[in-house]
């Protein structure tokens, strides 16, 4: 198959891209025909200039399982579908994955499932990544690996191909080495990040677990946040930096978005709906046990209860989009958030006045910017999260300067928000009951000095710059533009 980038006629693409997932969504019809719609995403958001700008393509799973599409051109990307079989999605996907790296990663909220025959599967998975990669890439090109689905792409794409620059971008935690110790394959997962020339995190604190954690499990030279990989008979030594670079969102266009006269009128209506309250918090979550659903339902439950706010005059709505639902762990946790929903509406709803209005939906974005413009109060409770841009996404559609936000110390985005956020130990009930308290009755005149403190830094860290910053450090990175190592012709030593 010819991989010659039509827009240069080179031999392959300048950037790869390689994440799980691809950035559109695929639909098949009764009649087996296959079509596809972009799937609105901050990873694209990101990287769809950069990628028009360089020439780039992008390796992906296209969501289905079995389904083999050739690849195609998408908006002036190349798109490079990866085909997985349901097995392998129910090992590699759902439960590697997502049943063991992914609670793991969280600090053990929920104990993590340790299965050789999932290891088997995410091994082989990373593999036809890679060699999907390797395949699309031009001479010197840089390669930028996506996610704890992707460990092991970095190495095995280096083995490959060491001409590349590869960076490597962790969007979740990496746990402490007394957590990710219990890993049964840790050294392997080590070694496959790496492969890698840039490896990114979400806090310098994850960037410090790693590094501890390859000094502790390999041996190798650290100085700061580099490592030195010694020499082998196949390749030199090598230095592999691991910093923090915090993601953001496309803020500019969410706040132009929150702008509009239609959210503007749709969010006077969601709060007509709700009868007017005095208050209204949000709460906006995948429904997943590292988001803290429950301690912040029990909080509000219990605020109730003790009389320091009643639902004629406050109300809060819990939206709790659907997540993994092929999962145990989520089916339970689901089962648990509504029986507690439905407890204490039972409990201290009125006629007209929900205590809390539980929507267990999606919503595009238009819907949610006019959430976000309706909430007083935006609450955020993760018990563990690697950034959490829904605390973003708030912050940039209050361009009326007004609201509160109420973060949890546990998510990423407290190492940047905290100047004008409210900060809570989502585990410590007492103290998120005075805090969100507290929200509920501050004064307009707070509300606004912190609002802007939040906002000035929301919409100066975009997205954007994000992804620049990480592809400026990559780049800037010693060439391994060599040779590729050819294969030996039938006759000549083979």
């Amino acid at each position: 198959m010819s991989r010659r980038s039509p827009l240069t006629g080179k031999d392959g693409y300048d950037l790869v891209v390689v994440s799980n997932r691809l950035p559109v969504d695929f639909t098949v019809d009764h009649e087996g025909r296959v079509d596809w719609k972009r799937s609105p995403g901050g990873l694209v958001t990101a990287l769809e200039p950069v990628m028009q700008k360089s020439d780039g393509a992008w390796v992906g799973w296209s969501g289905a399982p079995d389904l083999e599409v050739e690849p195609f051109d998408a908006d002036d990307m190349r798109l490079v579908p990866v085909t997985l079989s349901a097995t392998e999605i129910e090992r590699y996907y759902e439960g590697f994955s997502n049943d063991t790296l992914w609670p793991l990663y969280h600090d053990v909220i929920a104990p993590p499932a340790f299965h050789r025959q999932w290891w088997d599967a995410y091994r082989r998975v990373n593999q036809r990544f890679a060699d999907a990669a390797a395949a699309q890439a031009e001479q010197g090109a840089t390669v930028w690996v996506h996610d704890y689905q992707l460990q092991l792409v970095p190495r095995m794409l280096r083995e490959q191909r060491p001409d590349l620059r590869i960076g490597f971008f962790n969007h979740i935690p990496f746990p402490p080495l007394e957590l990710f110790q219990q890993l049964p394959w840790r050294r392997q997962v080590i070694d496959g990040l790496l492969g890698a020339d840039l490896i990114g995190f979400q806090r310098a604190g994850d960037a410090s677990n790693f590094i501890r954690a390859v000094r502790r499990l390999t041996g190798y030279t650290t100085r700061g946040p580099i490592v030195t990989t010694p020499a082998t008979e196949d390749s030199p030594a090598r230095h592999v930096r691991a910093a923090a670079f915090p993601i953001s969102i496309d803020s500019h266009t969410f706040d132009e978005l929150a702008r509009t006269p239609e959210v503007q009128a749709r969010s006077r209506e969601i709060r007509a709906d709700l009868g007017d309250p005095e208050v209204m918090m949000l709460g906006v979550d995948r429904l997943d046990y590292t988001k803290g659903i429950r301690h912040r339902i029990k909080a509000y439950g219990e605020i109730l209860q003790d009389g320091r706010i009643d639902v004629e005059h406050v109300t809060l709505v819990q939206v709790a989009s659907p997540s993994r639902e092929n999962v145990g762990a989520y089916q339970e946790l689901r089962e648990q958030v509504e029986a507690l929903v439905g407890r204490i509406n039972g409990e201290y709803a009125e006629i007209g006045h929900a205590a809390i209005h539980y929507l267990h939906h999606s919503y595009p974005p238009e819907e949610m910017a006019a959430l976000y413009l309706a909430a007083d109060v935006m609450l955020v409770t993760s018990l563990r999260d690697g950034m959490n841009l829904v605390a973003k996404e708030y912050i940039a559609a209050r361009s009326d300067d007004q609201g509160v936000l109420v973060l949890s110390e546990f998510t990423g985005a407290a190492d940047e928000l905290a100047s004008g956020a409210l900060l809570v130990n989502p585990h410590d009930i007492d103290g998120m009951k005075d805090i969100i308290v507290a929200a509920a009755h501050m004064d307009p005149r707070e509300q606004r000095k912190r609002m802007r403190r939040l906002r000035r830094r929301v919409l100066a860290d975009d997205v954007s710059k994000w992804s620049e910053s990480f592809l400026g450090v990559l780049q800037a990175m010693p060439s391994r533009d060599t040779p590729r190592r050819q294969e030996p012709v039938e006759g000549e030593g083979a």
